[in-house]
């Protein structure tokens, strides 16, 4: 059968275009194609990096491409979020924070060089714990009302420290300052590592850490733990009484969350929700994620997790208002 030169013309275009649409099916169906940077809000070596690592290893088994894990610390994640929010929305770079740096961060940096709710997506929640008290084993606390008693009979000369200003730890101590009519400096670190470190070597006597970081080190007695937050003993600190067993009620529970830049395909974060929910769930992993003293969360579509994360805040923001937590 022969073709006039517009029936040539319109069989070639519907080629080009069915061929178009099949390399872009193709492309996304690729997704990822190559390797994935998984920036932490966090130091290497401190809890975000070692959760961020539990996740990495078993999914890029699963994606079968690298994900290269990049800790980016300051700020109380501040430096990593923004580097994150700035990124391309193309599925190869993520953000693992902890809820202090998506929560608190808000509140007490008025001027984000980011939107926090339209440049970050949430994809979901990885592990739930709380945080923990800890001591150098000279000052001979033993638990809260020990630090609460010395605190109050030595006004401003008990400092304490944090990972940073607006931390979750930051908070937690401010709220215990205000309740108890505590006179007790801050002490912002850079790091969680330099803190416990500064802990350990009685440059600084007590302070809030992550949940796992100082487990090796209260095991050998080079720090002391006082207590811990949340709705629960975490599961390798079944000993140490939750701050609300002992009078002070602060039972909000932590947690790290996997995030992506705005414009990130959907089918992407779809895919990723359900790879580290199903992750999370194998015998493996939870176990690893119990052994550095958190739980595993319910599984959340990413939806549910944005909307856990608004529930939270109110309750983070809320407690940072109250105290005037303010960045100095």
């Amino acid at each position: 059968m022969s073709h006039t030169p517009l029936q040539r013309r319109t069989v070639l275009l519907g080629g080009m275009l069915l061929g178009a649409g099949a390399r872009a099916f193709a492309s996304e169906d690729a997704w990822p194609g190559r390797p994935i940077r998984l920036v932490v809000a966090g130091s290497a070596g401190a809890g975000g990096d070692i959760f961020a690592r539990l996740i990495a290893d078993p999914l890029s088994r699963v994606l079968k491409q690298p994900i290269v894990v990049d800790p980016k610390p300051g700020a109380n994640g501040l430096i990593a979020c923004d580097t994150v929010a700035k990124a391309a929305g193309d599925g190869y770079t993520l953000l693992f924070a902890p809820s202090s740096s998506i929560l608190i961060n808000p509140v007490i940096h008025p001027k984000l060089p980011y939107d926090a709710e339209k440049d970050l997506v949430p994809i979901t929640q990885v592990g739930a714990a709380g945080i923990l008290l800890v001591a150098n084993p000279g000052t001979g606390f033993r638990n809260l009302a020990d630090m609460v008693a010395y605190a109050k009979a030595n006004p401003g000369k008990l400092a304490y420290g944090s990972w940073g200003t607006g931390s979750s730890g930051h908070l937690a101590m401010e709220g215990i300052k205000a309740h108890y009519g505590l006179d007790m400096p801050h002490a912002p670190y850079k790091t969680l590592v330099t803190e416990v470190s500064d802990i350990m070597a009685n440059n600084i006597s007590v302070g809030f850490t992550d949940i796992a970081s100082p487990i090796p080190h209260m095991r050998a007695g080079r720090l002391v733990g006082l207590g811990q937050t949340g709705s629960q003993r975490w599961p390798a600190t079944q000993d140490l009484p939750t701050l609300a067993e002992q009078g002070y009620k602060f039972e909000a529970d932590g947690w790290y969350g996997v995030f992506a830049p705005a414009g990130t395909p959907a089918a992407v974060i779809d895919r990723l929700n359900a790879e580290i929910n199903r992750l999370q769930k194998t015998d493996e992993v939870r176990q690893r994620i119990e052994g550095q003293n958190m739980v595993v969360p319910p599984s959340r579509s990413a939806k549910e997790f944005a909307a856990s994360i608004q529930r939270d805040a109110a309750i983070w923001q809320g407690l940072a208002r109250m105290t005037e937590l303010k960045d100095k």
